[in-house]
């Protein structure tokens, strides 16, 4: 197909252009580059966030760059590694979450490190008394449509006379109570999180999908509970792993909303350095995996929509963001759409993929309007980082390439020569040794052909250099 090998010629262009820069790192792998690092280590441990990095990626990057002062901003906080590491070397952070989710976590951990000793009572004086159990007044779950349905009837009792009980405790044991009951909600239901969507188990009465999917055994609520408070509890004590091996010295800020709202507003050269990792583009829509989550914190069925729309555009979902411009200072606007529009091989993997739509070959004729927008939002996102980081700071990004109908979206080229008309340096991008493999639909169709997952270096350049 002609226009497959026109992408393709161009992206080999743009490869030989980046060729001193693309450096596979045998220090990386898939492990140390996602949740799964964060399994054994206490805090990062008590949910399960499995969209953000690992705290051992962020020590790793904070050692490799020598970044040992001054103030880190992550755009894209997710759980809070980036502030949470960053703040043990004594670094003040600043970080902007979308999710309530994440700013949840965020916010339990931060009590945890301020007030260990007396959560970790309140939790122990539970786990003997388990005022749940003899709790007279209940709280009902407030479901969104999407979680109708989630848990059986038992369990979600279990879990309405739980929330009212905590509500006896002052704060901040409160917050940390809820917040265990938060950790366990996917475990006590009929829901799996799959990428995408959520799964249900054949036993909730939903039918999704040809084959039935049996969760097996479903953890009741109490064991489920009781186990979560035991492990909180003794992580605070240092019964298993060292939870805080230095003293956090750092401080911690949390600016919950879009980072569309907050980078134009913040001061200009006041960052040393950035660590992040946004969504990816690849159509996983986190209000629907979180969608438990989120309802247990009482999002609305409003909220739900307005938070999805809110998103940089990772889901087929999303809509153009019609006040976007409104945001933004004029002059970094333009600048940021002129660098967009001229990304020769974006424009054609654009053109491709309207022209597949057309002919009815897309399984969802959202992706090219999805794939335009977020590197359209991410061009405002790498403009602003530009203007908010001093001269000589890194940015450290941690993304995933992806490929639609037979076309790769190489985003570490793309963004990368985006950054550079924003006024970066690209240092290096990192290359895993190991790749990621197409879906079986796309294996089928197009061949086996592996995708690069990177780590983008790029760096603010001491003297300014001019404007492209």
């Amino acid at each position: 197909m002609l226009a497959l090998e026109t992408i393709r010629r161009i992206e080999k262009e743009q490869e030989s252009r980046f060729e001193d820069k693309l450096i596979v790192n045998y220090d990386l792998d898939r492990t140390l580059v996602s949740f799964q690092a964060n399994k054994r280590r206490n805090r990062y441990r008590w949910f399960k966030y499995k969209e953000g990095f690992s705290a051992a990626l962020v020590q790793y990057l904070l050692d490799k760059l020598r970044i040992d002062s001054g103030r880190l901003l992550d755009p894209f906080a997710g759980s809070g590694a980036t502030l949470f590491e960053a703040a043990k070397r004594g670094l003040n952070s600043v970080g902007i979450e979308l999710l309530p989710v994440g700013c949840q976590v965020i916010e339990a951990h931060k009590h945890a490190c301020n007030n260990a000793s007396a959560i970790a009572a309140v939790l122990g004086r539970w786990l003997e008394e388990k005022p749940w159990q003899s709790e007279k007044e209940s709280i009902p779950f407030r479901h969104l449509r999407i979680t109708q349905g989630a848990f059986p009837s038992d369990t979600e009792r279990s879990l309405a006379h739980y929330l009212a009980a905590t509500e006896k405790e002052p704060e901040p044991a409160q917050a940390m109570l809820r917040f265990a009951a938060l950790c366990i909600l996917e475990e006590v239901s009929y829901t799996r999180k799959d990428g995408q969507y959520l799964r249900w188990d054949y036993r909730s009465g939903r039918k999704q999908g040809v084959k039935p999917f049996d969760k097996g055994v479903l953890a009741l609520f109490d064991e489920a509970i009781e186990a979560k408070l035991t492990q909180i509890r003794d992580d605070l004590r240092g019964q298993s792993l060292d939870l805080f091996p230095e003293p956090e010295t750092g401080n911690i800020d949390v600016l919950c909303g879009s980072c569309l709202d907050h980078l134009p507003r913040m001061e200009p050269r006041s960052f040393d350095g950035l660590i992040t990792s946004p969504p990816y583009c690849n159509r996983y829509d986190y209000t629907r995996t979180y969608a438990l989550e989120l309802a247990f914190l009482g999002t609305s069925e409003k909220q739900l929509r307005s938070l999805r729309q809110e998103m940089v555009s990772c889901t087929v979902e999303n809509r153009e963001k019609m006040d976007l411009r409104a945001n933004f200072d004029p002059d970094l606007f333009a600048r940021a759409e002129k660098a967009f529009k001229g990304q020769e091989l974006l424009a054609r993997i654009l053109h491709y993929l309207e022209a597949r739509k057309q002919a009815k070959l897309l399984n969802n004729n959202g992706i090219p309007r999805m794939v335009r927008n977020y590197f359209r939002e991410m061009a405002l996102v790498i403009f602003e980082c530009a203007r908010l980081l001093k001269p000589g700071a890194p940015l450290v990004m941690v993304n995933d390439n992806v490929r639609y109908e037979g076309a790769a979206v190489p985003v570490d080229l793309i963004l990368s020569d985006i950054a550079e008309q924003a006024g970066f340096e690209v240092e290096t991008i990192w290359v895993l040794p190991v790749g990621k493999g197409n879906s079986s639909q796309q294996m089928g169709k197009h061949g086996r052909d592996e995708l690069r997952k990177c780590v983008y270096v790029w760096r603010m350049p001491i003297t300014p250099r001019a404007r492209r």
